[in-house]
């Protein structure tokens, strides 16, 4: 997994599509060219027939190549933003090295070196470059400034805090406010990640937590409350009652804002 800082200060977590996966997208991408390229000799010659002389033939094949090798490639890519058949089937996408979308200049310098490092050399360059670094990129990669991601992940659920309904009744009349953001977010964490954990590490992280946010908690939960009860209650109230607020705010301001459009000088 990569980071990618954009310009508003967002960090985008990408996934580099490995090795194998991009050398399964680039066979399937061959083969469809191979298919393309003989369908175009079968209705050339279906056409013609076979009265075309020798130096003609050879122009009308090295165009055939360009054409499939080159031109449909970067033609492809640069419309879809860095797809092409392969990478329709295995979940890739070229972009940027910034994350964004690639043009027609980064899939003309990916076409052109392919001919040299895929075509020419059988593949042999290309696999020599992605060997030496991490984002499996080839010489086309290096140059055109992009790289293969993964644009299928599967992400797996999180797990947010419930409040146990026992202790609905406590948290009436709990004060939670004064739970610092960090631990709040460090509580989060653990119960997204409890279930993975080891039954031993589970308690001891749990008690260790409960201990810190009892201290900005008043009343306490009853006697005899489970630590991580407590971190669901504590964490699920929160979350609503941080809700709760954000819309009474935003209907102040909306009312605020009707009464200002109605003011006489607002018209």
């Amino acid at each position: 997994m990569s980071s990618v800082v954009t310009g508003e200060a967002v960090v985008l977590e990408l996934r580099p599509a490995s090795f194998g996966a991009r050398s399964i997208s680039l066979l399937i991408d061959i083969i469809a060219q191979a298919l393309l390229a003989l369908a175009i000799i079968l209705g050339v010659s279906g056409t013609l027939g076979g009265s075309l002389d020798p130096a003609l033939s050879q122009a009308l094949v090295l165009v055939l190549v360009i054409f499939v090798v080159l031109v449909v490639p970067v033609t492809i890519e640069t419309l879809t933003r860095g797809k092409s058949l392969g990478r329709l089937v295995m979940g890739l996408r070229i972009v940027r090295d910034d994350g964004g979308a690639i043009r027609f200049r980064h899939a003309f310098i990916r076409g052109m070196l392919a001919v040299l490092e895929i075509y020419l050399l059988v593949g042999s360059l290309a696999f020599l470059v992605a060997v030496f670094n991490e984002r499996s990129k080839r010489l086309g990669d290096l140059l055109a400034g992009t790289y293969s991601m993964h644009e299928r992940v599967v992400e797996k659920p999180r797990t947010r805090a419930v409040t146990p309904p026992h202790l609905a009744g406590w948290l009436a009349t709990a004060d939670l406010l004064q739970l610092p953001d960090p631990l709040a977010r460090r509580v989060a964490a653990f119960i997204g990640q409890a279930p993975r954990l080891t039954l031993m590490a589970r308690q001891t992280l749990a008690t260790e937590l409960a201990t810190e946010v009892s201290v900005y908690v008043a009343p306490l939960p009853p006697a005899g409350t489970h630590p991580e009860d407590f971190l669901n209650a504590v964490l699920a109230e929160r979350r609503e009652r941080d809700l709760g607020r954000l819309m009474r705010q935003r209907a102040r301001t909306a009312k605020a804002a009707e009464r200002l459009h109605r003011l006489p000088f607002s018209q």
